[in-house]
């Protein structure tokens, strides 16, 4: 960076990519604003049974400060047995969170909110604001240094050495391999296997786990509590793809950002890193299968859950 560079743009610069590095984290702006009230409800869990889950407005929650924050409620198990509405949240960063939006969040009653993110990017997006009564639950999952990898191609504001790092399909592989180390990394077991020790548990209930972007880390632990309560593996894939229509405009704004402002001449390069996709999830379950057998054993040896810990998720979370 030229020490001519004025601070208060570096720094807006920093702001941005990280935006969009944690993106790339799947660990790794803007506000929806067509939603009905959180407690207004019109999921008879009937679309969940299906290939795909309820409009996500039916279960999003709309804050200014935060774009994806969700209930995971009114999903339909196989054996028709329906999630509890209040009970489990999946989210983003909640560091951007105005009064407003607290007095949002402190209706949905938590009690714990789990953090998947690493201490560098709480450091430059900022440590959650929660509602009265919740308490945070730092479980940073390590992304073997692909957040200082990235965050330097993008800052650099250099073209050609962005798409080296991005370019020819490199930003989908970067995703894919991260996928992978949910499934490979013991460290990434054991801090899913807490969220849902802590949610069958029960003392520490409703609960909410976020991410930076509330995507990959987030979305790889949204289809394994589903998958785990008996929800059809489709219909937690549609969950997860959801994320792509949530942070749509968002996501656009970021690379408009990143565009206007010098730091990308072709921010394109980042929407692999932006975006959730079926090969992201399937480079995760390959991963599982082959290492495990299939998912059912993923969820017993690599993430020990018994059977007591599933009955317990059961009962904690159907109706």
């Amino acid at each position: 960076m030229r020490r001519t560079r004025n601070p208060a743009r570096s720094r807006a610069v920093a702001r941005v990519a990280t935006a969009v590095l944690s993106t790339a984290l799947a660990l790794t702006g803007c506000s929806h604003t067509s939603h009905p009230s959180h407690t207004a409800h019109q999921d008879t869990g009937k679309a969940a049974e299906g290939s795909r889950p309820v409009p996500p407005d039916a279960r999003h929650i709309a804050l200014k400060g935060a774009v994806n924050v969700r209930d995971l409620g009114g999903y339909r198990t196989s054996d028709g047995k329906q999630l509890r509405y209040g009970v489990v949240f999946r989210g983003d960063a909640l560091g951007k969170l105005t009064p407003a939006d607290l007095a949002v969040t402190s209706k949905l009653g938590l009690k714990s909110v789990v953090d998947f993110r690493l201490p560098v990017e709480v450091r430059t997006d900022g440590a959650d604001r929660l509602p009265k009564g919740a308490s945070a639950i730092p479980l940073p999952i390590d992304d073997t240094g692909l957040y200082e990898r990235t965050t330097a191609a993008i800052g650099s504001r250099d073209p050609a050495q962005q798409q080296k790092a991005l370019g020819d399909g490199k930003g989908a592989q970067t995703m894919q391999r991260i996928y992978r180390t949910f499934v490979t990394e013991a460290g990434a077991r054991h801090q899913f296997a807490k969220v849902l020790d802590t949610i069958a548990d029960g003392k520490r209930l409703p609960l909410l786990f976020h991410c930076t972007s509330g995507k990959d880390r987030t979305g790889w632990m949204s289809y394994v509590l589903l998958r785990a309560v008996g929800v059809p593996a489709r219909t937690a894939e549609a969950d997860y793809l959801l994320s792509n229509d949530i942070r749509k405009t968002a996501d656009e704004k970021t690379r408009e950002g990143l565009k206007k402002s010098g730091v990308m001449k072709d921010p394109q390069l980042i929407v692999p890193l932006q975006e959730v996709r079926k090969d992201y999830l399937g480079a995760a379950l390959t991963e599982a299968d082959h290492r495990y057998g299939s998912f059912d054993a993923y969820l017993s040896k690599g993430l020990g859950l018994d059977a007591g810990t599933l009955h317990k998720l059961r009962t904690r979370l159907l109706k």
